[in-house]
């Protein structure tokens, strides 16, 4: 993993905006690239002058919206069964996929924003999306909207948090480090807003079945 990290921090020095969509694509899919390894230090690239913020937040964001879209259609054309009984060969259990079509099914293109400003489920939840066959209007929105907030996140604490001694150390797990301490009070408060949702939606939903049961 540490070989991982180290080529695919030479990526975003070495091929810019490019290696960013590159890579953020990947994080999207079923290919765990950490998003920490890629916007922390292109925004750190930017601060220097290599290259401009609104450029590497972009190219995130684009990255980030063409996997997802990959992940989507893929899962939409495939279907459950076969996304189930092959799924386990690049690490996506049967019990993973039905919790993430759980929540999906659920909350809807709420649930997928959300889950595109969490780590880890971030490259999962446009697989129960495509299963479910959820709007591609939606599913798009609610995924450009997410990831473009979470890239801008990252850049921003990257631009902050990177130091060039961190960098010249060439050690991308101590980068990865850095940013996950700063980066911890933020992912708590989009696990609070996402608890929110739900309880705002399981009202919702209760007070919408009570008529019916009424009825």
């Amino acid at each position: 993993m540490h070989h991982l990290l180290q080529v695919w921090f030479s990526w975003v020095e070495n091929w810019g905006y490019l290696g960013v969509f590159f890579l953020m694509a990947l994080e999207s899919s079923i290919v765990p690239v950490p998003s920490e390894i890629v916007m922390p230090p292109a925004a750190y690239f930017a601060a220097q002058g290599q290259l401009s913020m609104a450029g590497v937040i972009l190219a995130g964001t684009a990255g980030s919206y063409f996997g997802a879209t990959v992940s989507y259609w893929v899962s939409r054309w495939l279907g459950l069964p076969f996304v189930k009984r092959f799924g386990k060969y690049v690490l996506l259990k049967p019990a993973k996929i039905d919790a993430a079509q759980a929540w999906v099914n659920h909350f809807g293109a709420g649930g997928i924003f959300f889950a595109r400003l969490l780590p880890v489920v971030r490259h999962l939840v446009s697989i129960p999306a495509g299963i479910l066959k959820m709007p591609f209007g939606r599913f798009s929105a609610a995924t450009a909207v997410g990831a473009g907030i979470w890239c801008t996140i990252l850049s921003f604490y990257g631009a902050q948090v990177i130091t060039p001694e961190l960098m010249n150390a060439n050690d991308p797990e101590a980068v990865v480090k850095a940013v996950k301490a700063k980066l911890g009070l933020i992912v708590i408060g989009i696990v609070g807003l996402a608890v929110a949702y739900g309880v705002m939606m399981f009202l919702r939903n209760k007070a919408a079945a009570q008529p019916a049961n009424k009825a």
